[in-house]
């Protein structure tokens, strides 16, 4: 059995509101996933199946097909095991109580993807957009108030990365992995 932790991406933003309820429904009931546990109410779920971490692609092609079927929206997911969201959290390179900071976490479920992206972190601002590298994941340290203005935080938004990424919280994350 391995544990995996799907992050949807763009839920319960723009018109799009999928409950908790409904969400751990469709995972556990439709999906056939066991211990199913739903985080907050920004699209994370956590769950056990016999997937194996190379069945990543068919799994998460099977997730989205089920999240567009049920909730009517252009799904898209990034997964996760339980190993790989512990590595990217004990991972994390920056002070993650600084306050006047964001500590967040950027997960690629396309490795081109990342490393575009690892390209343009590089080359970022260490002030204004402190980003590092991780396996599958960039970290970035944004000042609070500042995720959508600055450089990086404009690449990230660009449509072409909407079905390969999403970024979290790494507190979130923690709340995720328990």
């Amino acid at each position: 059995m391995t544990t995996w932790v799907a992050l949807l991406r763009g839920v319960n933003v723009n018109g799009i509101t999928i409950r908790s309820t409904e969400l751990a429904e469709l995972f556990r009931e439709a999906l056939g996933f066991h211990a199913v546990k739903t985080v907050l109410a920004s699209g994370n779920v956590r769950f056990d199946t016999d997937a194996p971490a190379s069945a990543r692609a068919m799994l998460k092609a099977t997730i989205e097909k089920a999240l567009r079927e049920r909730f009517d929206y252009d799904a898209w997911i990034v997964l996760a095991t339980l190993d790989e969201l512990s590595a990217a959290i004990d991972g994390y390179p920056f002070d993650a109580g600084d306050a006047a900071r964001q500590p967040y976490v950027i997960f690629c479920s396309i490795e081109e993807v990342h490393d575009e992206l690892a390209d343009a972190a590089a080359s970022a601002d260490r002030d204004e957009d402190p980003t590092a590298l991780g396996a599958g994941v960039i970290y970035w340290s944004p000042a609070k108030g500042r995720s959508v203005d600055t450089p990086f935080a404009k690449l990230l938004a660009k449509s072409r990365y909407k079905a390969t990424t999403t970024t979290r919280n790494l507190r979130t994350l923690q709340k995720i992995h328990g």
